[in-house]
């Protein structure tokens, strides 16, 4: 839209040009002048002015040599959405008035009956028109925060692309994701600054994008992208790598440094499905897939991620029923003291007996439970489950044991936990330094200034606290620096490959040196064994577990163990 003072620019599509000559004498009665004309009398000459030429509003004749009726009027709004188009046709038509409209045009003029006045005044109320209309359609299709598509034009965007992919045999491609850790962003320093991050992150894909890909907000901090012009799985991955390095500087905002990245979804039409619906669903699927498997990554969609989303779905749905019908179920896996053999705690581990599916072990629900929040009621009842099996094996004289538990980051940011964790411990008359809590360095990573405010409350009660499966994340060192912790739980990983790979036994022996000269517990996970229990106690681990020493067991199964453990040595490897 021009400013004030400036010529409007006419495109005049009109093969007589006595009538064009008439219609340009019309606009040069305007006072002040302000139009610019040019003139074309073909339909393909007004295709090629479009592309180069600044163009306000298209004067548009119904009768061409190479296009009749209502195919130049479709035409030319295919060719420029956003320029008002006014009919001057010699055809009093009002069958064919209705329809110009109908196929987009702003105004019919009859050529007989038209005016300078009238065909001036129908011009700027169609430009008018035009304008607005393009801010209600941008309302309705831009995302209001980022100015990216939204939604709804992303799958109209879509789906013109698939129809020229099916016409032509061509490829595309889809990526869908997130941003990890988000929600933690919003919760711990507000949704003004998870706004603006939103907006940073847009701006900084649109830089690394072509500009013949459809970048889209979907909603929250999803984003998708459609990539119309590839020609092999790998010209997809190419994108999704650039949209991952676009992100792995950090974003400065009021002052802070933010460290973002994200988990990306990827399919290719035709093969992953050939409709907008099937496409999202299948990349959203991957995405999903790249979370589980570390976050910061790129998953494409194999048809076996729809199997496995099925069964996540009929977890989901079955979950918040089985604790109150009595299906959840601790087992205990036995640790040892690498000194001597002798029996030096249990690991409480969760299953799910579910009725047709049999034992469900912890790593298929619990992330399940996390999304939904009943990680929260089910961890309690976990900490209050296992306080109270303690409490009955010290009542049958037993020897008290170290119980460790898993708790969650989301566990960590309710209020209640800690009042939960002093509960369970004093119901089951349990001393806060016989419970363990653990914390893998992944759940670290989204604790949050508050939660590890509550891990220090706990450990000056006395409670332990350790990270588990320690060298399998990225910022190990930096969780010594700032985490209470009391022992380090070595990555199973390193252990499986201590007689066959160099670099894994001596990292091993680096994490136990390590632990020493800071006074921390080292715990070997995973032995299986006697080379390995041999190599351990060597290097001056402390304890381990594995079946090198037991399987895990069941409440009534322990109470054997634990009657035999007095002066008990490591036994073979249970086959």
């Amino acid at each position: 839209m021009p400013v004030a003072n400036e010529s409007l620019h006419i495109l005049l599509v009109e093969d007589n040009r006595l009538h064009a000559a008439m219609a340009t004498d019309l606009l040069a009665q305007a006072d002040p002048p302000g139009f610019d004309v040019t003139h074309v009398e073909r339909l393909a000459d007004a295709e090629k002015h479009l592309e180069h030429a600044e163009t306000d509003l298209i004067l548009l004749d119904l009768t061409l040599p190479d296009a009749q009726g209502m195919a130049v009027v479709s035409c030319m709004r295919n060719c420029a959405r956003d320029i008002p188009i006014v009919i001057l046709t010699a055809l009093q038509d009002e069958a064919a008035a209705i329809k110009s409209l109908r196929h987009g045009a702003q105004d019919y003029l009859i050529k007989s009956q038209v005016t300078g006045d009238l065909l001036i005044r129908s011009i700027r109320h169609a430009i008018e028109r035009e304008r607005l209309e393009s801010r209600v359609r941008r309302l309705a299709y831009y995302d209001a925060l980022t100015d990216l598509p939204n939604r709804a034009l992303f799958y109209d965007r879509i789906n013109q692309t698939l129809a020229l992919a099916r016409r032509y045999d061509r490829i595309l491609g889809v990526l869908f994701f997130d941003l990890d850790h988000f929600k933690l962003i919003n919760d711990s320093l507000g949704h003004s600054m998870g706004d603006q991050l939103l907006e940073a992150v847009a701006a900084r894909l649109k830089e690394v994008l072509r500009s013949s890909d459809s970048l889209a907000r979907m909603g929250g901090d999803e984003f998708a992208v459609l990539l119309p012009e590839v020609k092999t799985s790998e010209d997809v991955g190419i994108v999704a790598d650039r949209i991952l390095k676009a992100l792995e500087l950090p974003c400065i905002l009021e002052e802070q440094e933010l460290f973002i990245s994200a988990s990306i979804g990827a399919c290719i039409y035709p093969q992953d499905g050939d409709d907008v619906e099937t496409l999202l669903k299948n990349a959203d699927t991957a995405m999903y897939r790249a979370k589980q498997t570390g976050r910061s990554s790129v998953c494409y969609y194999t048809p076996t991620m729809n199997v496995k989303a099925a069964d996540k779905l009929a977890i989901r749905n079955a979950l918040p029923y089985a604790r109150e019908r009595g299906q959840l179920r601790l087992y205990y896996q036995p640790q040892a003291h690498l000194a001597d053999g002798r029996l030096a705690g249990l690991k409480a581990l969760l299953r799910w007996e579910h009725p047709t599916r049999g034992l469900i072990p912890q790593a298929d629900f619990v992330p399940v439970a996390e999304e939904t929040g009943l990680i929260v009621s089910i961890g309690d009842w976990v900490l209050q489950a296992v306080c109270d099996q303690a409490r009955g094996w010290r009542e049958q004289g037993l020897p008290p044991l170290r119980m460790s538990v898993r708790i969650t980051a989301r566990q960590l940011q309710d209020e209640s936990f800690y009042g939960s964790v002093l509960s369970a411990l004093e119901r089951g008359g349990l001393p806060p330094a016989d419970l363990e809590l653990e914390l893998t360095e992944a759940d670290i990573a989204n604790v949050g200034e508050a939660g590890v405010s509550t891990l220090r409350a706990l450990k000056e009660h006395g409670v332990r606290i350790a990270i588990d499966d320690f060298g399998a994340g990225q910022s190990s060192f930096q969780y010594l620096r700032c985490f209470p912790v009391d022992s380090l739980k070595i990555d199973k990983s390193f252990i499986d490959e201590l007689e066959a790979d160099g670099r894994s036994a001596a990292i091993v022996k680096s994490i136990i040196a390590m632990g020493r000269n800071l006074g921390l517990e080292t715990v070997a996970e995973g032995v299986e064994s006697e080379q390995q229990i041999k190599f351990l106690r060597t290097h001056g681990c402390d304890r381990f577990q594995g079946y090198a020493f037991s399987q895990p067991k069941s409440p009534d199964e322990l109470e054997r163990l634990l009657n035999e453990s007095a002066g008990r040595q490591a036994p073979p490897v249970h086959r």
